[in-house]
């Protein structure tokens, strides 16, 4: 038995539908700008050029399950707390350089997924050239549904994605839109990663990205998925 000079944190995980069980989370990957209108609201010109992404702790991961969903608290040193309402994959298999056609067979499971940033953290590390994690990294900033097993829904290649705050719609596209699919996504990122059971991937998100406060409450849909809730609460 090792001898841990503190007791190992306890291992993020999310809900599997349908299940007690667990999916034990190691990282969260990021896929930048993937679809063409969001691209271009973020001042960016959507190309097909190779792919960027970004990385999260898992540590940021919080868990939204319906009908409750999850609340969060307003992050510190921010004054432009954005939502961005993505597909989730979850990997299923060991890949490690692998084509589109084969890479499609380690993605295990999908989930609703809302990346939170601190937009003006962001725009200034962007302007500066520096690293985004303070913007993308942070505590509470991976909400995340339960995963639904690809066995159990079928592949999501197409379907409507949007994201309403207190009842009002912000987000509308659909996954059919998006400038890398699934397949290419996991591809490329195993052209990078040795990726494995526990990675997660946030796909991006469409145009209409936006600030919130808090009170507000946010409500995710994915057509055939389901729904994801957030609570924005008051800062800590």
């Amino acid at each position: 038995m090792s001898n841990f000079v503190f007791p190992p944190a306890e291992i993020p995980s999310a809900a599997v539908r349908g299940t007690d069980a667990r999916y034990a989370v190691s990282r969260i990957f990021c896929v930048g700008r993937n679809y063409a209108d969001h691209a271009r609201e973020m001042g960016a010109d959507p190309t097909r050029e190779p792919p960027f992404y970004f990385t999260k702790p898992a540590t940021a991961l919080v868990s939204s399950v319906a009908p409750a969903g999850a609340t969060v608290p307003y992050p510190t040193e921010t004054r432009n707390y954005h939502y961005e309402m993505e597909l989730v994959l979850a990997i299923g298999a060991p890949v490690f350089k692998v084509r589109p056609e084969a890479a499609v067979a380690a993605i295990w499971g999908y989930a609703a997924g809302l990346d939170m940033t601190r937009r003006d953290l962001q725009a200034a590390a962007k302007a500066a050239g520096k690293p985004w994690d303070t913007a993308k990294g942070f505590d509470q900033s991976a909400i995340l549904g339960d995963i639904v097993r690809v066995g159990d829904i079928g592949r999501l290649d197409k379907g409507a994605i949007t994201l309403s705050v207190n009842g009002v719609e912000k987000q509308r596209g659909d996954l059919a839109d998006m400038i890398w699919n699934q397949a290419e996504i996991v591809s490329n990122l195993s052209h990078l990663y040795h990726l494995h059971p526990g990675d997660l991937i946030y796909t991006g998100t469409p145009a209409g990205v936006g600030a919130v406060v808090a009170g507000d409450v946010l409500v995710g849909r994915i057509e055939g998925l389901g729904e994801i809730t957030l609570t924005v609460g008051p800062a800590e």
